[in-house]
């Protein structure tokens, strides 16, 4: 493969990213994240394309990463599973505190464990972004003749 065929199959997750000109922080930050590990392994050789899923293995049992957000998992999908609410409206709200709770758990034990800084930036906007938006949920008030 050329050197110019290998810049372009680099830059192309990168050019991909950037046509997404809005939406969520957090998932922008994550496409972002995944452009650049894509095009280094391009770049370096390490996957032929895309469709290359040969590093992709299930671990044999619960590796320490794993472990390490089993607690919080846990507590988000009992409080997800005791959230109710009298309409469909008030049952989605929530679950979706819970969810969202659940979410700045993980990410809190990502920025007490991880020493990667655009994984701890990556956490530090989920949890500024989850706690706005657990704030805003919290505000909802049903409309009048629900």
């Amino acid at each position: 493969m050329t050197a110019r065929r290998l810049a372009l199959l680099a830059a192309l997750p990168l050019m991909l990213a950037a046509c997404d000109g809005g939406g969520d922080p957090v998932q922008q930050a994550m496409r972002e994240a995944s452009a650049k590990n894509q095009a280094a392994a391009v770049v370096e050789g390490t996957v032929s394309g895309p469709e290359d899923h040969s590093a992709h293995t299930a671990p044999a049992g619960p590796t320490a990463g794993d472990q390490a957000f089993a607690a919080s998992e846990a507590e988000m999908h009992r409080l997800m599973a005791a959230a109710s609410g009298e309409t469909v409206d008030q049952a989605y709200i929530a679950k979706m505190i819970a969810h969202h709770q659940g979410a700045v758990a993980m990410a809190e034990v990502a920025l007490r464990d991880s020493r990667d800084p655009e994984v701890r930036r990556m956490a530090q906007a989920v949890i500024d972004t989850q706690t706005r938006e657990i704030a805003e949920m919290r505000a909802w008030a049903p409309a009048a003749g629900e």
